[in-house]
């Protein structure tokens, strides 16, 4: 009589395994994320697998160890490499999360088209060769020493990579790949743990930079266990809507650089192109004299933007007032309202009041609170801001402006694109402004109503 098969369960936004079915997971303290799969059998149940080993097998002092001769790969384009800290370290690697349809598959083929002595084994299990080979042609070209491999198991692939030895790997997709040890179907917890797995001690023992495309859930997490994440050494996500024009890849993890960087793209029938100056794109160009928008400057990571707030406020047409925002916490928004109401004696209550960060952005910087306040009252006194005038400041329950950090690189960059005039608050401390800009102080919204409305 054969022995009945075992099963695990496995949480599903962790990984963490557990004997028998629980509601909630002890290590992540979600509920109702345990799903079954079968237990790995063979090699592949050892934890020890999960674990990339260096050639070098001895302990080794910390200061005995040279990596002067460690240099950063750079994939041929300057934002991705900025992204990374200068370039692809080599052995490292690196997932790249989004959307269907966001720019994951085209990004990771325009990394060898563009850098043409970059020897690249592409990896697909999602196309076939023909398929790739029409998308490398709408990206401007297949003259790259790009190798295309269809495979989906992952001895196969690090097998072939082993002989080849590429000066990168790309796997697209982690979802689609399998081992043959893990009896379980691909895209399952325990696949994309030994796959993952398996590719990084790959990466770490030959020293090739391996990219992986990830999938994401319907929530906008990276799909599979949230170990994939604690896996690799760089996870890099695309955001923005697939139906617009302009992506944003930022970064949510780096062992060998900042997370405080993010990298524009906009998308056209050639691919992705690199904007280096974000700011211009999401300050639109239109008539003057409207209402209801004012320029704000954030700092995204270390990169200072400038960007146009819009309000519309309107009288309520049914009962209740209600109160929109897209890109900003709506509850932020109430908060200011409730400012704007106690602290300046303007009745907004009555009133409809919709929201909206131009770019499709999502802002988290309280440096924008200043603009907000702006762009709601220019929509209620229908009094439009000159377009030459920015905002950088924090709107605290008392009503006062506070300061926010780094001023001095949010009035150079508005400088840089022309305006004329910036308000921040009245205790910021930044060094001399530059020239053809006005630096506005001001201590509460009372008086920047004074300052800007008189």
């Amino acid at each position: 009589m054969a022995a009945k098969a075992k099963t695990v369960w496995y949480c599903s936004s962790c990984g963490n395994e557990s004997p028998k079915w629980m509601g909630r997971c002890p290590a992540c303290g979600e509920w109702n994320t345990m799903v079954e799969a079968p237990s790995a059998t063979g090699k592949s149940s050892s934890p020890s697998r999960l674990i990339a080993v260096a050639p070098e097998r001895k302990p080794r002092q910390l200061k005995d160890i040279d990596y002067s001769n460690e240099q950063r790969v750079s994939l041929g384009l300057a934002e991705v490499d900025r992204l990374l800290g200068g370039g692809i370290v080599p052995g490292s690697l690196v997932l790249i999360g989004g959307e269907p349809g966001i720019g994951k598959s085209t990004l990771s083929l325009q990394i060898p088209l563009h850098c043409k002595g970059l020897r690249t084994l592409y990896v697909t299990g999602e196309e076939s060769a023909k398929q790739v080979k029409m998308r490398a042609q709408r990206l401007g070209g297949d003259d790259s020493d790009c190798l295309i491999f269809c495979e989906t198991e992952v001895g196969a692939i690090i097998g072939e990579a082993a002989s080849i030895q590429p000066d990168l790997m790309i796997v697209d997709s982690v979802q689609t790949m399998y081992a043959e040890g893990v009896e379980s179907t691909a895209g399952s917890v325990s696949q994309i743990k030994e796959v993952a797995a398996s590719l990084l001690r790959f990466a770490k023992e030959s020293g090739v930079p391996v990219v992986l495309i990830g999938h994401i859930t319907k929530d906008g997490f990276i799909a599979g266990p949230k170990i994939l994440e604690h896996i690799v050494d760089v996870v890099l996500q695309f955001e923005g809507e697939n139906r617009g024009s302009y992506r944003i890849l930022r970064s949510i993890k780096n062992r060998f650089g900042s997370t405080s960087e993010i990298a524009v793209f906009e998308m056209t029938g050639t691919g992705l192109r690199e904007v280096a100056n974000p700011s211009e794109m999401l300050i639109p160009i239109h008539d003057q004299g409207l209402s209801g928008t004012a320029i704000a400057s954030m700092l995204d990571g270390t990169r200072p933007l400038l960007f146009e707030v819009q309000a519309l406020v309107s009288s309520a047409v049914y009962g209740t007032a209600q109160r929109s925002a897209t890109g900003f916490d709506v509850r932020r928004l109430n908060m200011l309202l409730a400012v704007l109401e106690k602290r300046a004696g303007f009745r907004l209550g009555s009133k409809d009041v919709f929201l909206n960060m131009a770019g499709g952005l999502k802002i988290n910087d309280p440096a924008v609170d200043l603009a907000v306040v702006c762009a709601v009252l220019s929509s209620n006194f229908d009094f439009p801001i000159p377009a030459d005038v920015c905002f950088a400041g924090e709107v605290g329950l008392s009503g006062e402006i506070r300061p926010v950090g780094q001023t001095d690189r949010r009035i150079i960059e508005a400088s840089r694109l022309g305006f004329k005039k910036i308000f921040v608050s009245s205790y910021s401390s930044f060094e001399q402004a530059p020239k053809g800009i006005q630096v506005v102080k001001v201590p509460d919204v009372p008086e920047l109503v004074k300052a800007l409305f008189k």
